[in-house]
């Protein structure tokens, strides 16, 4: 996006991660302090895609450095961060932008076009479902620092999708079930959930996870009305269904082979919508776009989170608006009653 940004620096406080990727993308700046970054006088922007946990002072620091902020999701780990990270940003002029792009996902923004010219009338529930066999970098498996398991990591993304698909409509309550079937070797976290929300306008969010699910990566949305519906798969459709005794480089995210048949898709992504989400939030710093995914989206999810967890532990339906403070962790809700 050089008619708008480019990136000018990475930091990490991994050895070598930060002069890695810098080198390999052509960066010239890289640093293993992210303060001494935010120090410098010409960036305008940081995203931050660091453990959840560090979510909240890295806002708080970014903001009070002058720069606008893309926070990766989930937002942070309490209610309390969500607030100071809000306010904070507010309170010294920037904005704090939240990283969800199935708000940008081509397939997805044609489904919600369609929605909202009436393709489908009312519509009563909408599905969104993310599967695969779990996530790449360690600390996610720990919830010290993630803050929960895949309904922290995944079900973010299809709360955040329902409500922004529905208009977002002011939130009722929530119903969610939660298990640790495969990955109980490695993380207290759960590794598969099911989240189904209910809308004061009506409306049903159901929201399916898994860190279980072999054979590859699942991404799908559904969407009823009572006049119509439509189904969109992120991977298939753009996927070119391929078989190989010998395998090849790479088929798409998650994959764990690339022998026998797989489904490489081509422009990940794009089809997945990262470009579009990072060049909408340049053109927001410029002045040329109201942002679609803010901190407050974010906060809104982040509450979710905590009454899905809470729901989980006692078994049955919590209201919304939810009261989460003084709890450090949303999974806490759920592994205090096991």
């Amino acid at each position: 996006m050089p008619d708008e940004a480019e990136v000018v620096a990475v930091a990490s406080p991994t050895p070598g991660n930060a002069e890695t990727f810098a080198k390999r993308h052509k960066l010239p700046r890289w640093f293993t302090d992210y303060r001494q970054m935010l120090a410098e006088p010409d960036i305008e922007m940081v995203t931050i895609a660091a453990p959840n946990t560090l979510h909240a002072q890295m806002t708080v620091d970014a903001a009070k450095a002058g720069k606008h902020i893309v926070c990766e999701k989930p937002l942070c780990m309490t209610m309390e961060e969500a607030d100071l990270m809000i306010d904070t940003c507010r309170q010294q002029g920037v904005l704090l932008m939240y990283a969800e792009e199935l708000f940008f996902t081509p397939k997805y923004v044609k489904a919600k076009q369609m929605a909202d010219d009436g393709a489908f009338g009312r519509i009563y529930m909408v599905k969104q479902s993310e599967k695969h066999f779990g996530p790449h970098a360690p600390w996610f498996w720990d919830v010290t620092k993630s803050g929960g398991g895949v309904l922290m990591d995944m079900g973010c993304h299809g709360i955040a999708f329902c409500y922004w698909f529905l208009g977002r409509p002011k939130l009722k309550s929530v119903l969610c079930h939660l298990g640790t079937y495969v990955h109980a070797d490695k993380t207290q976290g759960d590794d598969e959930a099911i989240c189904i929300i209910d809308f004061k306008n009506g409306a049903k969010g159901v929201v399916e996870n898994s860190w279980a699910r072999r054979g590859g990566m699942e991404d799908r949305i559904e969407v009823f009305g009572e006049g119509g519906l439509t189904v969109a798969d992120l991977h298939m459709g753009n996927a070119l269904p391929t078989y190989s005794e010998y395998g090849y480089g790479y088929a798409v995210e998650k994959a764990p082979t690339t022998k026998g048949w797989t489904w490489p898709v081509f422009e990940e992504l794009w089809n997945y919508g990262f470009p579009q989400e990072m060049h909408h939030f340049a053109r927001c710093v410029r002045g040329k776009e109201t942002p679609q995914a803010t901190g407050e989206d974010g906060r809104v999810v982040q509450e979710v989170l905590f009454a899905a967890y809470q729901s989980a532990g006692i078994g049955g339906k919590v209201k919304l608006p939810f009261d989460a403070r003084g709890v450090a962790r949303p999974i806490d809700l759920w592994l205090s009653q096991r």
